[in-house]
């Protein structure tokens, strides 16, 4: 595991001043590494009936994407304000430095569908908890989320139900 933490860069001040950017490209490219990160990622969720994976734009589809495929079910993005077409429904959010939304096709998902929400990074918590809500309000059933980093200093986890497993396979 500890080879994993090894290729995550730090980038002081990016994208704004006072941020600490925890960049996973060196992670990506090492074929190893992604390998053993996404076999991590996977491990808790075998066996739950996962019907859809849904990945937050953007590097979340990068996790999202191989998950959906190692653990057999389906890939849905939640994407950027905009970015698909019609019909959607939207909900706003709170960033760690601004504000953004986020979007699902409004037939991405069906009722009872069981749904895993994958981002890269849990920072402050309000980009997962909105994916959590555009999910639910499909209808579909959230069984927990999974992040390859969470930075625990910001609190993030606490935004999400304690009712529900969320995973984090690093912590800086």
């Amino acid at each position: 595991m500890q080879a994993l933490f090894d290729l995550v860069r730090d980038v002081p001040d990016f994208p704004r001043s006072g941020i600490l950017f925890k960049d996973i490209t060196p992670l990506l490219a090492d074929a190893d590494a992604f390998g053993a990160c996404i076999d991590a990622l996977c491990e808790p969720w075998r066996g739950h009936g996962i019907g859809a994976v849904c990945g937050i734009e953007s590097r979340g589809f990068i996790f999202g994407a191989a998950m959906a495929r190692a653990l057999g079910a389906g890939f849905v993005p939640l994407r950027k304000a905009g970015k698909l077409p019609p019909p959607v429904v939207g909900v706003d959010y709170g960033l760690e430095y601004g504000l953004d939304r986020l979007e699902i096709g409004t037939d991405a998902l069906s009722p009872g569908e069981r749904v895993l929400i994958v981002d890269d990074v849990l920072a402050t918590g309000g980009t997962l908890e909105a994916g959590r809500r555009l999910v639910e309000r499909l209808g579909a059933e959230v069984v927990g989320a999974s992040v390859a980093i969470e930075l625990s200093a910001l609190n993030g986890r606490s935004r999400w139900p304690a009712s529900l497993p969320l995973r984090a396979l690093m912590a800086f």
